[in-house]
């Protein structure tokens, strides 16, 4: 794994969590399709993501390791306090397509630009405060 260059570990770990916040989107919006589906898949996805991700960069991106199971709930909170920021820019790009193309597939990619642009950010927010 350390092979690769950063940058092509952190795109690829990126687009692994970006691939399982969006399975879970889909799935979730199979096995629930009410009123609140969408909101719900963003939310379930967003969980998703985010624990692959955080497990992902915590290992083979900064190479961290937590003292203990308190200092490891710490890291994981702060990561995902980071994360919000990233999060809301997410969550905007992915309604807004959701509401200019009225469209399943356009919502995704809508998905996936957003958390590509909060990728970037959060690689720094994460390398400046959460992994130091």
């Amino acid at each position: 794994m350390r092979s690769l260059s950063l940058a092509a570990r952190y795109t690829a770990f990126a687009a692994l969590s970006i691939a399982v916040n969006i399975a879970t989107q889909v799935l979730s919006t199979h096995i629930y399709s009410g009123k609140l589906s969408i909101p719900i898949s963003i939310l379930l996805g967003t969980g998703t993501g985010l624990v692959t991700k955080y497990l992902l960069d915590k290992r083979f991106i900064f190479a961290y390791q937590t003292r203990s199971y308190r200092h490891e709930a710490k890291t994981f909170v702060l990561y995902t306090i980071m994360g919000l920021v990233t999060t809301v820019i997410f969550w905007g790009t992915e309604y807004a397509f959701h509401l200019m193309f009225a469209s399943d597939a356009m919502r995704y990619f809508g998905g996936i630009v957003g958390l590509f642009i909060g990728y970037l950010i959060k690689y720094q927010l994460d390398r400046a405060l959460v992994f130091r």
